[in-house]
């Protein structure tokens, strides 16, 4: 190379051609440059906006529901309750508190209960806009709204589900007369597996149309792994920002704290989307400089492809260096 380029561009030309050569170092490279394409953090914020709209019409609806289910057995309903609300940082002890089950007559039970569950159902709806957007779904096969709300009611009962059967083995695990060091990586295996398979529930209901199961894997361990990191650490993270924030903002820094939380997560359940598809369809290697690779092309032609709004719209992608 010659003398006169800029060492910034020469020590990305080395990099790339470094990247390309190396697995592990490609693949990464191709889920940055695809989140970027995608514009992934802006869904993220949208997806954080709406979980945080969401998030007290959410508890409404869980707590008037294990009310319901759990009526019998109330000591495991306020364990699973603990379980759900301790998830949040910053208001989760505050809404353990204050939210109450719905009660009254069943038909004002029933209207409660419906509309608090179509607001909580806006995160849900987000997160299945930006799964297609991932995994470039073209317009005219995207699902129609009412699907993808029954989509996200699926997901809100076996999110339900994973939070009964997180308690229970967590209190299996408790209760199993073994020493501290193996009763917290039993706890941690059990954490894993359940985050695992409610990730992979998410990926498979809210991702038209479905994916083999098999490809939605990689993601969903990665996902999982990151919201363990963020449980374990996240919340230094938040508290640092409400510190910072009260003495400007006051009772806002609880929000503002808040809303870091879910914008640390979507990005970390998106990233690992962006993970599924570059690994299904081979994305990698991506040229950062120089001449495009296969997989630059292929990710060209199915972002551009994903644009049709009408089944009578074909486009064609072509390249101006002379391949296809």
């Amino acid at each position: 190379m010659s003398p006169g380029v800029p060492l910034r561009r020469r020590l990305l030309t080395a990099f790339d051609g470094w990247q390309r050569r190396h697995t592990a170092p490609a693949l990464a490279v191709a889920v940055v440059r695809k989140f970027v394409d995608d514009r992934a953090s802006t869904l993220a914020a949208l997806v954080a906006y709406y979980a945080f709209l969401s998030i007290f019409p959410l508890m409404l609806v869980l707590v008037s529901a294990l009310g319901f289910v759990l009526e019998d057995d109330p000591s495991l309903l306020d364990d699973v309750l603990d379980t759900a609300f301790g998830r949040l940082p910053v208001i989760g002890t505050q809404l353990r508190n204050d939210v109450e089950p719905l009660t009254g007559s069943t038909v004002a039970l029933a209207i409660g209960l419906a509309g608090a569950l179509w607001a909580a159902l806006g995160v849900t709806f987000a997160l299945a806009r930006a799964f297609d957007v991932i995994w470039d779904v073209p317009r005219v096969e995207q699902r129609a709204s009412v699907r993808r709300r029954l989509s996200g009611l699926a997901v809100l009962t076996v999110f339900g589900g994973a939070l009964i059967a997180s308690t229970v083995l967590g209190a299996l695990v408790a209760g199993g007369g073994i020493g501290p060091a193996e009763r917290g990586v039993l706890a941690l295996t059990a954490s894993f597996a359940v985050d695992t398979a409610v990730i992979v529930a998410v990926f498979r209901l809210l991702t038209g149309p479905p994916r083999p199961l098999a490809s939605l894997l990689p993601g969903a361990a990665v996902a999982a792994v990151g919201l363990l990191v963020l449980q374990a650490v996240g919340g230094w993270y938040v508290d640092r920002t409400v510190t910072r924030a009260d003495d400007t903002y006051g009772v806002f820094a609880a929000v503002i704290g808040l809303l870091s939380w879910f914008w640390l997560v979507s990005h970390v359940v998106l990233i690992s989307a962006e993970l599924n598809v570059v690994l299904r369809r081979h994305l990698w290697p991506r040229a950062l400089t120089g001449d495009l690779e296969p997989a630059d092309r292929l990710a060209l032609q199915r972002s551009a492809e994903a644009s049709v709004r009408d089944p009578r719209e074909h486009i064609d992608v072509t390249f101006t260096d002379g391949h296809p």
